[in-house]
C-alpha cells in the first residue's frame, strides 16, 4: 500500500525488486497517471493497481504487508497524522509494517542543519506541517496501535522510520 504515491517509484522499485509484490497505489487521479507510466515503464504495469483520491478519505482495503508513508505525514500535524495511521493500521496483516520516509531531526530540533531546516520550509508552505524528531513520531505511532517503531538513519537528508504492527 503506497499511500500518496506522487511519481510511484517507491512502489514500483518493490515491484522490480520483488515479483510476487502487487502494489496499490493512494493518490489523487492526475497524479496516479504519472504513477501508472512509471509503472508501464519499469514493466510492472500488471503489479500496479491505483485507489484514487484523498488519502484520508478513501477505502484502503485490507491484508497489507507494507504500507509505505514516504514523504507525506510532514505536511500535517500530529493530530492529523495519528488519524491517517489509526486508518493504516486495521488495513495491515498482523505481522504488517509502515515504511515511513521523512526529514527526522534530532531531538534538539536544530540538528542536523538540513533536517532541522526543513521544519521551515513546513511553516511556510503548509498550514500545520513540520519536521517532528522520532520521539514525536514513535509517540503517534504507538498511539495509533503500533508495537514498535526503529529509525534508520540513512546517508542522505531523509530516515526511514519502519513501524510494527
Amino acid at each position: 500500500l503506497d499511500i500518496a504515491a506522487g511519481h510511484g517509484m517507491y512502489g514500483v522499485t518493490i515491484a522490480r525488486h520483488n515479483p510476487n509484490a502487487e502494489i496499490f497505489a493512494v493518490d489523487w487521479p492526475r497524479v496516479l497517471d504519472v504513477a501508472k507510466e512509471h509503472a508501464r515503464a519499469a514493466e510492472v504495469a500488471a503489479r500496479y493497481h491505483t485507489i484514487p483520491g484523498n488519502a484520508f478519505e478513501v477505502e484502503f482495503g485490507k491484508d497489507y504487508d507494507l504500507a509505505l508513508l514516504t514523504g507525506f505525514l510532514h505536511h500535517f500535524d500530529p493530530a492529523a497524522i495519528e488519524t491517517l495511521l489509526r486508518k493504516i493500521h486495521p488495513a495491515l496483516k498482523p505481522s504488517g509494517m509502515v515504511a515511513t520516509v521523512e526529514f527526522v531531526p534530532n531531538e534538539d530540533r536544530v540538528s542536523p542543519p538540513t533536517q532541522a531546516a526543513f521544519s521551515m520550509v513546513m511553516l511556510g508552505s503548509t498550514r500545520a506541517g513540520d519536521a517532528y524528531p522520532f520521539s514525536e513520531y514513535e509517540r503517534m505511532f504507538r498511539a495509533a496501535g503500533f508495537s514498535s517503531n526503529e529509525l534508520r538513519r540513512a546517508s542522505g537528508p531523509q530516515s526511514v522510520i519502519l513501524s510494527k504492527k
